[in-house]
């Protein structure tokens, strides 16, 4: 078990360059420039709770940052096409938005995704923004949620009114859309920080990925949990939460002895969750990524690691 968490450590840690960045002024402007902060979600057809939580996040974000235009983007293609099918309203995908950004004069942007993972859909939004690295004089895309150690640490403490009144037999179990990435490996790590600050009674499972709800049940059973708090972990309560969570999901855990209550709350509802962001966003904007190939080449010559 030591070993696996020393795994995950690393792994987190060896994505999170701007974890351990040095201060830069890149978004101190100079005559005729401007700069914006472009939120990146993956979207969602339901629209309570995208106002809940994407429009949340893109107020406080306008507020926290009045020198910066803040626009939102979404990555689904699909989500966006049956949105403007729907309820007339268009969003621009990263892509689109970066255009719309250089054409109106914009020369610092930053990229601030509401992800969770450091896993294939912060890759590839890395990869789609890296094709208009020339466009602007500063593009930098921030980190997802769960990124840093203390990243964990907060987030723990943000979910604290999920959990705080639980008793012997009872349980919160979080459900995460999962991925085939190895980035997957957060939702352990999280589940692993929980028990670290004595809250044995918080799972993680996952939609897609591991650990499967039978993973989740097994460890019910095994702590003689009786009923279960299911939310989703997720940025907005979305088509996953209101199908795969709270109907299948909860029928099978029902099926299996629980008595279970479903609780329709996106993470973006949560404030704390929220400024986690707020903050990633702070870092970035003052910090540039480590550049480990200069660090081994310095090290080659003789400099010490502080």
């Amino acid at each position: 078990m030591k070993k696996m968490l020393v795994v995950l450590v690393m792994l987190v840690m060896g994505i999170s360059l701007f974890a351990n960045g040095v201060r830069t002024n890149d978004f101190d402007l100079k005559k005729g420039e401007k700069k914006a902060i472009m939120l990146v979600s993956f979207g969602t057809t339901f629209p309570e709770t995208r106002e809940k939580t994407i429009g949340a996040l893109e107020k406080e974000f306008k507020a926290d940052y009045p020198d910066f235009k803040v626009v939102t983007a979404f990555t689904s293609r699909i989500i966006m096409r049956r949105i403007k099918e729907n309820e007339g309203i268009t969003y621009d995908n990263p892509s689109e938005a970066l255009k719309k950004l250089k054409k109106d004069g914009y020369t610092h942007v930053l990229v601030q995704g509401t992800l969770i993972l450091n896993a294939v859909e912060s890759e590839t939004l890395k990869t789609e923004v890296e094709e208009y690295k020339g466009d602007f004089k500063v593009l930098k895309v921030s980190t997802p949620l769960l990124t840093s150690v203390d990243d964990y640490k907060e987030v723990v403490k943000a979910l604290k009114p999920t959990y705080k009144n639980l008793k012997g037999n009872e349980a919160v179990v979080f459900i995460g859309h999962g991925t085939h990435h190895p980035g997957n490996s957060a939702y352990s790590m999280l589940e692993h920080v929980f028990q670290q600050k004595g809250i044995k009674n918080v799972f993680l499972g996952t939609v897609e990925g591991y650990p499967a709800l039978d993973d989740v049940i097994a460890s019910l059973k095994e702590a003689k949990i009786k009923k279960v708090e299911l939310y989703p972990f997720m940025i907005v309560a979305g088509d996953h939460a209101n199908n795969d969570i709270a109907v299948d999901m909860k029928e099978e855990l029902e099926k299996n002895g629980f008595t279970v209550k479903t609780h329709l709350v996106g993470l973006g509802e949560n404030e704390e969750i929220r400024q986690i962001y707020v903050e990633h966003a702070k870092f970035a904007l003052t910090h540039k990524e480590e550049n480990m190939l200069a660090k081994k080449k310095e090290y080659a010559n003789g400099k010490q690691p502080l």
